[in-house]
């Protein structure tokens, strides 16, 4: 774990809260959290904390979103900095202890692991592709461990499935489903759990009809894997709905239109009895109405492409959307 300082921040509370973060870890680590059968939910009062750590997972678009985020709630008055945790089973315990106040995380994907944390790793899946009927799931999980899921906003982070241009003009693709009724082989680069994904191969067949002729496990996204389809070693790549470098590899992404994937919008969550108020809400709810899919795609380009701090380019992005003043 590392921790960073955003604007405003101050360095007493940043190193306290990493130390806290660590013992909270630590004991997490003892346990999977209790049973929402056991456990009652939880009615405190919504709390507002002048002091607010802002939890990311220490990639590219989570330390993008966490610094947007304490940009946010800083121009609202509120001192903040950031803290990065590896990964969710790390700071979800540490956000549930109210070592971390607020963190970005995406619909579908959180709803299935508050799930699964509950029910245990062979729970079915509660989350689908109706954002509305996730998010009333998502509520109701996070809300009896002390967390307020804030409303999603319109950038989507979810599995994607992208073919070199050149094939889909040839093909004439725009569609999953223009794929599906072509009939045409497809290898698929991808992770070895594609196989028995239901939002991979298996959804690909039965949702779509495509005809996967073979899982080419190069993984997710990766720079062998759109290689691999550039080049056409494979047809189909699996990678994400915010990859910013399809571009570099003369590939395109085929819409989801019969909605295979999950509901993985953004949205911030925060601990109820520290970051629950009103006024924290509004000013997150500020970039969630802004924000697109393509734009935190572009974010994150400036990031891995142009080699640009998160910080500044968070900070950028806010100040051309008129969410912050210039200079």
């Amino acid at each position: 774990m590392r921790a960073g300082v955003g604007a405003g921040a101050g360095p007493v509370r940043a190193a306290a809260t990493a130390l806290a973060v660590l013992t909270a870890l630590g004991l997490a680590a003892c346990t999977s959290g209790p049973s929402l059968e056991t456990r009652s939910a939880i009615t405190a009062s919504p709390g507002d904390s002048h002091d607010l750590a802002i939890g990311s997972a220490g990639f590219t678009e989570s330390e993008l979103l966490a610094q947007m985020y304490a940009a946010l709630l800083n121009h609202a008055g509120y001192r903040t900095h950031v803290v990065t945790v590896g990964n969710r089973e790390l700071y979800e315990p540490a956000l549930e202890a109210g070592q971390i106040d607020v963190v970005p995380e995406y619909a579908a994907t959180f709803a299935d692991w508050l799930n699964a944390k509950n029910k245990g790793s062979a729970a079915a899946p509660v989350a689908s592709p109706d954002l509305g009927a996730t998010m009333a799931v998502l509520r109701r999980l996070a809300g009896a461990r002390g967390l307020t899921a804030l409303p999603a906003g319109r950038a989507v982070d979810q599995n994607a499935f992208a073919v070199s241009a050149a094939y889909a003009r040839k093909h004439h693709l725009k569609t999953l489903s223009d794929l599906g009724r072509s009939k045409l082989p497809v290898r698929l680069a991808a992770g070895d759990e594609c196989v028995q994904r239901p939002f991979c191969a298996p959804g690909l067949k039965k949702k779509y009809g495509i005809n996967i002729a073979a899982i080419d496990p190069k993984g997710v996204g990766t720079t062998p894997a759109k290689q691999a389809v550039q080049n056409g070693q494979d047809q189909m790549v699996l990678t994400t709905s915010t990859d910013a470098t399809l571009d570099q590899f003369g590939l395109v992404l085929l819409t989801d239109d019969k909605k295979l994937q999950n509901a993985d919008y953004v949205l911030p969550v925060v601990n109820r009895s520290r970051a629950g108020s009103a006024r924290v809400a509004a000013a997150l709810n500020r970039l969630s109405k802004v924000l697109t899919t393509a734009d935190l795609a572009y974010l994150n380009e400036e990031v891995d492409s142009w080699r640009r701090l998160p910080a500044d380019v968070a900070r950028n992005y806010l100040e051309s959307k008129g969410l912050l003043p210039k200079g």
